[in-house]
């Protein structure tokens, strides 16, 4: 067997650096570079095609987020799973550990995992890494090793240090923490656990990179076979589009219709700015983008029990069904600060810590605000209030006069209503700013926010580009269809002047 420990530097420059995620701590070379044919032999090309025909959900997300990755799933420990799962893992190492233990030592198990841990070493490298494919080959040679071991003379240990250099070229920078720690562990069993637990990190890294290298591969892909799925079901069904005609039929006519009014609002600084009544009262051409950007904001509001869902959206309606839960609770804590602000004044809301807290203190009780909305509001005005009073005492400010106190808590208990004014302009002007974001971009429609927004502009950031995403890619995929649809919709020369697909 050669020298394996002579084999390997800590940080060879020529392989280190070529590895998946190291190249991101320096400028790459252009042969460094890696494009999707550098993926890993465990996740290629056709690999991961075949994997997205298979699954039409998979391949929705990978097209629609940008920044989709994989996920080890993790077992809750105090679950029956995880205790099963937990028990035969120590299991198996304390019978690792005793055949290590033995004498003679027998060296069956520790072949095989050593074994598995040579096929994913080598899945970890990339195709062009040749020189390492070999060294690995050689220092980890099942023949050689399983000879050595039928002689009582392998040495774990050594093995186990070769491992971990061949680990720390290899890994991400983000595991070279946890492969360090290792390097500590003497005992044997331990050590290989150890090794196993960080290499299952370092494949989903692995996963992952390949993922975003693939991306606008996965993305063109996506779209054409979603497209081409549901045109095989059109034929079948040419009545399919029927719902999504009624959708943008409606979105149409929302558009002429007058906009609802509301009459009070809290008199505070933060209100300050034009109301989305005003803006909708700007009389506009009607364009097919406005059309499907007010069918695609109806769809926060669709009733549960309405089953004319749009076909072209079927795939998409849990992730619009989340996004209206998260739009809600939005509404409702930046109604809560919006109350709370016109109480406290500009000194206690000028501290981001004050606001944050006042945050914490609402979204906790606002996860049952849909089954138990007036018991949800009651809890968040008991502690919004005693949170401002004893904010205002410890600086040596007036406290809140028992009126206002009870005005205060009355306010926010008020919140519960649907109707509302202050949680109905809020979520218009939430709705306002979803609309800009499909038109101008989430971060452009972050520099203009509506007044009352101002205090939750990451939560809306966050709500915002998740929209967009989804509504983008959905455009991407089923706009031929909607053109058609708006055709009819729309005047002869608006529906030239702007295509769906290009929106």
């Amino acid at each position: 067997m050669p020298d394996v420990m002579e084999n390997v530097s800590p940080k060879d420059p020529g392989d280190a650096e070529s590895g998946p995620c190291k190249a991101e701590t320096s400028e790459p070379t252009q042969e460094d570079k890696s494009g999707p044919e550098d993926a890993p032999a465990f996740l290629s090309v056709t690999v991961l095609t075949e994997t997205v025909n298979e699954v039409s959900e998979l391949s929705n997300k990978m097209g629609m987020n940008h920044d989709y990755h994989m996920e080890e799933e993790i077992v809750p420990p105090s679950s029956l799973e995880g205790k099963v799962k937990e028990t035969m893992h120590n299991a198996f190492w304390d019978h690792l550990k005793e055949q290590l233990s033995a004498v003679p030592p027998d060296f069956s198990c520790a072949l095989e995992l050593l074994k598995e841990i040579k096929e994913i070493l080598l899945s970890l490298l990339l195709p062009r890494q040749n020189r390492l494919r070999t060294e690995i080959e050689e220092a980890l040679d099942m023949d050689f090793l399983k000879q050595k071991a039928e002689h009582g003379a392998l040495d774990v240990p050594y093995l186990s240090k070769y491992i971990l250099n061949m680990m720390t070229l290899l890994c991400a920078p983000i595991r070279d923490e946890a492969v360090q720690k290792l390097e500590h562990v003497t005992d044997p069993a331990q050590l290989l656990r150890g090794i196993f637990q960080v290499l299952g990190l370092m494949k989903m890294d692995m996963v992952n990179y390949t993922i975003q290298s693939l991306q606008p591969h996965l993305q063109e892909h996506s779209i054409q076979y979603e497209r081409a799925k549901f045109q095989e079901q059109l034929n079948e069904q040419p009545s399919l589009l029927n719902h999504t005609t009624k959708w943008l039929t409606k979105a149409a006519a929302d558009l002429t219709a007058p906009p609802p009014t509301c009459p009070d609002m809290p008199d505070s600084p933060s209100v300050a700015g034009p109301s989305p009544n005003e803006a909708a009262n700007n009389p506009e051409p009607l364009s097919p983008s406005m059309v499907l950007s007010q069918g695609f904001l109806n769809l926060l509001l669709w009733d549960p029990e309405n089953e004319e869902f749009p076909e072209t959206l079927l795939m998409d309606r849990t992730r619009l069904q989340e996004l209206e839960s998260q739009l809600h609770q939005l509404t409702v804590l930046a109604s809560v600060l919006l109350v709370a602000g016109s109480f406290s004044g500009s000194v206690l809301f000028g501290s981001p810590q004050f606001v944050d807290k006042l945050k914490r203190i609402t979204k906790s009780p606002l996860e049952d605000f849909n089954s138990r909305p007036e018991e949800a509001m009651l809890t968040v005005s008991e502690q919004v209030s005693q949170e401002i009073h004893q904010s205002l005492k410890n600086m040596g400010l007036a406290a809140l006069s028992s009126d206002n106190a009870a005005s205060l808590t009355g306010q926010l208990q008020n919140i519960a209503k649907k109707e509302n004014c202050v949680r109905g302009v809020i979520d218009q002007r939430i709705h306002l700013f979803l609309k800009c974001c499909l038109v101008l971009g989430v971060q452009r429609s972050l520099l203009d926010l509506p007044g009352g927004l101002t205090l939750i502009e990451a939560e809306l950031a966050e709500l915002g580009q998740k929209f967009v995403n989804l509504t983008y890619h959905n455009q991407q995929v089923f706009g031929p269809y909607y053109t058609e649809i708006l055709k009819t919709l729309t005047s002869p020369a608006q529906a030239l002047e702007t295509k769906v697909e290009s929106l």
